[in-house]
């Protein structure tokens, strides 16, 4: 039974550093690999009839990938890149060279385990670092560990809400990228510019369960310009994200339910229920979004 230390919820509410965030994915990620079934960590991307949480997942790393060209990239840089779900896929259709950067080792461990089943590769364990043209680089996303120049896409799918400060995260991507590389980000954001303690009031009980830094479309917006890329598309889905994803939950919630309770005190379920209520609230009332960015380094 995996429990939750009600001193590290308040260092993740409030802290937010980068081991507040290692502590918060492993003491979470499970939840939501119960409830899919799967190795992907984002919300989904609910359109085209899209059934099932791995779907929707799955159609969001697609369409990051879209966008980020990954069709005509030769070396992408998945910062904050989870279990490498996303990799794969990437991998599988577009073929790049990918690293996957975490600052997470354990999910690290995890990633190129599963790397090795997706690809039917047996020599991991000789190997670990480095599979069927994906890397695992453990390293903060405050100081990623490329060559100037030397990379042709940065993604940041559902990660960049951690990173602190996001302005030296923009920056290291401007000094890894090529000239006319790619900078994509898929982000949860506020979008309403008042008062940090205001905004807390109106998250309610998101403002623990997001444990994120809360970032606003547009300070996320002015960062990115600030370093000197040129913004070249915004996709605003926050209603095809947590809409849908809080009535999957709804309709589905008494199996999810079971699967939690196998490694989670119910308590973590009734408040994970409670965070999916608020979160269909705010993203009704336009408080939260969801939002792909598409920069260019010009």
């Amino acid at each position: 039974m995996i429990g939750i230390n009600p001193i590290e919820v308040f260092l993740w509410t409030f802290r937010r550093n980068e081991k507040d965030v290692i502590r918060l994915y492993n003491s979470l990620s499970p939840i939501m690999q119960l409830a899919t079934g799967a190795n992907m960590l984002n919300f989904g991307y609910w359109v085209d009839d899209v059934k099932t949480p791995i779907e929707a997942q799955s159609k969001l790393c697609m369409m990051v990938g879209r966008i980020a060209e990954l069709d005509s990239s030769k070396r992408l840089v998945d910062v904050g890149s989870g279990f490498a779900a996303p990799a794969v896929l990437w991998k599988n259709v577009f073929n790049p060279q990918i690293f996957c950067v975490n600052i997470n080792c354990q999910q690290l461990a995890t990633s190129s385990k599963a790397v090795c089943r997706a690809f039917e590769n047996p020599g991991v364990m000789s190997n670990p670092y480095e599979i069927n043209g994906i890397s695992f680089i453990n390293s903060t996303s405050l100081a990623l560990p490329f060559a100037n120049h030397s990379i042709d896409r940065v993604i940041s799918l559902e990660s960049a809400q951690h990173f602190k400060p996001l302005s030296l995260f923009i920056e290291e991507s401007w000094k890894i990228l090529k000239f006319n590389g790619l900078l994509v980000i898929a982000i949860p954001v506020t979008v309403i510019s008042e008062d940090p303690i205001k905004i807390l009031f109106k998250l309610g009980i998101l403002a623990l369960t997001w444990s994120s830094q809360h970032y606003r479309l547009d300070y996320v917006k002015s960062t990115i310009t600030k370093q000197g890329f040129k913004i070249t598309g915004i996709d605003i889905i926050g209603s095809r994200v947590y809409d849908p994803l809080a009535e999957y939950y709804f309709k589905n919630r008494k199996l999810l339910r079971e699967r939690i309770l196998t490694q989670y005190p119910s308590y973590v379920e009734n408040i994970l229920y409670r965070s999916m209520v608020k979160m269909r609230n705010t993203s009704k009332k336009k408080i939260i979004d969801y939002v792909v960015i598409k920069a260019r380094k010009t």
